[in-house]
């Protein structure tokens, strides 16, 4: 199997779609594609606004630091995100409006094109091992959220810090399965493309 290590110092910030705020993009797919089938970032939620729409695109966000927000969407359902991690699912066209409760936040943000991939996030205590075996057309991520994290059955050993991102897919003369060993909690992101 093929993993790609991608430091947390290397994360492209740049401006959200709307200019209102900041985004640490993680990774996408296809890479430095505009028109991305799927896409991680950690945003930076300074103040109260709005957040960008993302039509025909499901998101998921997770809270990272930060004491919390409430999210306003257009319809009047509010849905507030409290320490340590609650998250959240909503489809990327929805107006929405972010209230923070106390202080600036950061955010895991998964977003995919729902008419091309298929997504779903965990969130995960990381005790002892993890196995990941290659699937045909599945691409995982492993984010570091606490801790320390290590690919053990490889020729010189993969570690992850915490903030760090692995991406991990099957290779065409690769083994089978990899093992993630270490301590802390994880966020696991399994992409499965429907073409």
């Amino acid at each position: 199997m093929e993993i790609t290590l991608i430091p947390a110092n290397e994360y492209r910030r740049e401006r959200w779609k709307n200019g209102l705020g900041w985004t640490r993009e993680i990774f996408r797919s296809p890479p430095e594609a505009e028109a991305w089938d799927w896409r991680l970032s950690i945003a930076e939620v300074e103040k109260d606004g709005p957040f960008s729409t993302f039509p025909g695109v499901d998101r998921e966000l997770v809270l990272l630091v930060g004491e919390g927000m409430r999210l306003v969407f257009d319809e009047n359902e509010i849905i507030e995100l409290s320490p340590p991690h609650d998250r959240v699912r909503f489809a990327g066209e929805r107006g929405l409006r972010a209230e923070l409760i106390s202080g600036p936040t950061q955010d895991f943000n998964l977003m995919w094109r729902r008419d091309r991939v298929d997504a779903s996030l965990l969130h995960r205590p990381l005790v002892g091992p993890m196995l990941f075996f290659a699937e045909p057309g599945v691409t995982w991520v492993v984010h570091v959220m606490s801790g320390r994290a290590v690919f053990k059955d490889q020729l010189l050993p993969k570690v992850l810090e915490q903030g760090d991102t692995a991406l991990i897919s099957a290779a065409a003369d690769g083994g089978r399965r990899v093992i993630l060993e270490g301590g802390g909690e994880v966020l696991l992101v399994r992409i499965q493309s429907k073409a």
